[in-house]
């Protein structure tokens, strides 16, 4: 095997510069501008992991990170560095990866319920306000209490419509509820179909188990999420990486510090997570960060600058590689400094000059000790990856994608009663009881009224659908389904 096995040795200096795998969900950064080698760095490491058996997921924002599954010796600037660094040995190979993509295209399609993501992650995708996300709060809200299951965004759109409509009558136990709200509620989902957003949510829903798998070679798998069309809605792709890490630390239970990851999770274009986030929303996502790190799970943020992410995440991430930063204004001076400080500097190494000077795959680097202790920052090259740097063409990803022990599980979309069906069939109930009260009155004596109206006929309907959904409400925390909430 050309990828080192008892260490993951990344980059080397007068030595070999190695994450220590019982360290590496202590999470990590690599930063660095455009250009100056953040995807080879994000190769090298996913195929390092992959190597020991730990399973990787990361979104390929580019479209370049899909040659993995195959051994590389395409490009001449790797097999110099291979020289110029002395590899003995290295060699030339693909790695098991499984593709992914939320409109089902490259990849096996990525689905989650309209329940699952709840209304706080909806909301943002949805970019609502703090008052129409209020009242989508109080949709989801009404839909759990009534066991209407919100599975996609037909269901989502009939719920709505519902509230909209009975606004007055649910308003002395809900609160609030203004059409105009629910309009631009509306207003956005309609956006988001237009955006491919309607694929996303349905079933079978994703089971994060599947991208914890190895091959027959207990190599971890990579699995690698198609996201060059997600990040034309940067809302989108930012929110749907939350929720798979909220997922993620719900469902995995603690295991403390584990001779190596479970998962290593890279959250490129990190900086989306963080752009116009509410204060509330960065808190839980600082907490998530802090917590994960028990379930075993390794998150490794990609970003131009350190300085896109909040200091209380930025304080979490022990495994650092900084690739170049450029000094043209002032700003930019101010970044590399604020850079520079994140490091703990030996003699000799002006940090802050060094970024500015650094080659195209040369970083600084540190990474954590033995002990848990940020290494001196080192000078180094990133040791060149293994597999091969050319996309896959269309026909060869086709058949990775067909080859995949999960083929066929997801192509499928499901469609089972909720919310859209079961509130069509109390409409229609209610329809008929109405019908069955004017047929009354007409046929009872004049001035005995019956005292039905179509809202006491939709709430028999109501009763009678409800009895039959007992135990299906969804309890949601924060995000979603994060702190709490339970596929039912």
């Amino acid at each position: 095997m050309g990828a080192h096995q008892s260490s993951l040795v990344i980059a080397k200096a007068q030595s070999d510069i190695a994450i220590i795998p019982r360290m590496a969900n202590r999470h990590g950064l690599i930063a660095g501008a455009t250009g100056t080698g953040k995807t080879i760095t994000l190769r090298t490491l996913a195929e390092q992991f992959s190597a020991f058996g730990v399973p990787v997921f990361m979104a390929d924002v580019k479209g370049d990170l899909s040659g993995l599954p195959l051994p590389g010796g395409d490009n001449p600037k790797v097999n110099d560095r291979i020289r110029q660094l002395g590899l003995e040995g290295f060699g030339f190979e693909g790695y098991p990866v499984v593709f992914w993509d939320v409109f089902g295209e490259q990849g096996h399609p990525v689905r989650t319920t309209v329940s699952e993501m709840g209304p706080v992650l909806l909301g943002r995708i949805l970019m609502l306000n703090e008052i129409q996300s209020g009242v989508l709060s109080i949709v989801f809200r009404i839909a759990d209490d009534n066991g209407l299951l919100l599975l996609d965004l037909k269901d989502l759109r009939s719920m709505l419509q519902f509230v909209g409509d009975k606004a007055e009558q649910f308003k002395t136990q809900y609160g609030n509820i203004s059409s105009a709200s629910i309009g631009a509620i509306q207003r956005s989902l309609l956006t988001l179909e237009d955006q491919g957003g309607e694929k996303f949510f349905g079933e079978p829903a994703l089971n994060l188990h599947d991208l914890m798998q190895a091959d027959t070679k207990a190599q971890g798998v990579i699995n690698i999420l198609a996201a060059d069309r997600l990040m034309q809605s940067p809302k989108l792709y930012a929110t749907f990486l939350l929720w798979m890490l909220s997922e993620l630390f719900e469902q995995l239970p603690e295991v403390g510090d584990p001779e190596k990851p479970r998962l290593v999770f890279f959250f490129d274009e990190a900086h989306l997570l963080f752009d116009d986030a509410p204060k509330a929303l960065v808190e839980k996502i600082e907490q998530v960060v802090r917590l994960i790190r028990s379930k075993g799970v390794g998150i490794y943020f990609i970003t131009q600058n350190p300085i896109d992410l909040p200091e209380t995440v930025l304080g979490q991430l022990g495994n650092r590689v900084q690739h170049a930063l450029r000094a043209f204004t002032p700003r930019d001076q101010k970044s590399v400094k604020a850079a520079a400080e994140t490091f703990r500097s030996g003699e000799g190494l002006d940090v802050a000059r060094v970024i500015t000077e650094l080659e195209v795959g040369e970083a600084l680097v540190s990474m954590l000790d033995e002990k848990g202790a940020p290494t001196v920052v080192q000078r180094a090259f990133i040791c060149p990856p293994h597999s091969r740097l050319t996309p896959l063409s269309a026909q060869e990803r086709l058949e990775i994608i067909r080859g995949s022990v999960i083929y066929g599980h997801y192509e499928k979309a499901i469609d089972r009663e909720s919310a859209f069906e079961m509130l069509k069939v109390r409409a229609e109930q209610a329809e008929k009881e109405q019908e069955e009260v004017r047929a009354e009155k007409q046929a009872s004596p004049k001035g005995h009224s019956q005292g039905t109206d179509l809202f006491s006929a939709m709430a028999k309907s109501a009763a009678h659908a409800i009895g039959s959904q007992v135990g299906r409400q969804i309890i949601r925390g924060v995000l979603g389904s994060i702190f709490g909430g339970r596929r039912r």
